[in-house]
């Protein structure tokens, strides 16, 4: 869970995912949202892919990016459920949290 809040806490990471929830884009579709170098953008993209939160398939000489969006569901409700949220709604004054897919 610790490397999916690391990636999570830098702006440009969580717009790159924001851009893969709508569907796949090549690492170069990416950067163009970007002003940033190429080579910082890999950095991104390396931190996004060792907390699980994106695969990769390459399409040629191009690298295909894929949002996986229940690895990133698991860590915000076991975050959650760190706190007492989200496990029984049944309870008085509880929060049950549901992830819209």
């Amino acid at each position: 869970m610790n490397l999916v809040f690391k990636a999570l806490s830098d702006p440009t990471r969580r717009r790159v995912l924001q851009l893969l929830q709508g569907g796949p884009l090549s690492a170069g579709d990416l950067c163009d949202h970007f002003d940033v170098s190429k080579p910082t953008m890999s950095a991104h993209f390396a931190v996004l892919k060792e907390a699980d939160l994106v695969h990769t398939e390459k399409a040629g000489k191009s690298v295909i990016y894929h949002l996986k969006l229940s690895v990133l569901e698991e860590a915000l409700l076991g975050f959650a459920h760190s706190f007492g949220l989200g496990s029984d709604a049944a309870e008085p004054g509880a929060v049950k949290l549901e992830v819209a897919k």
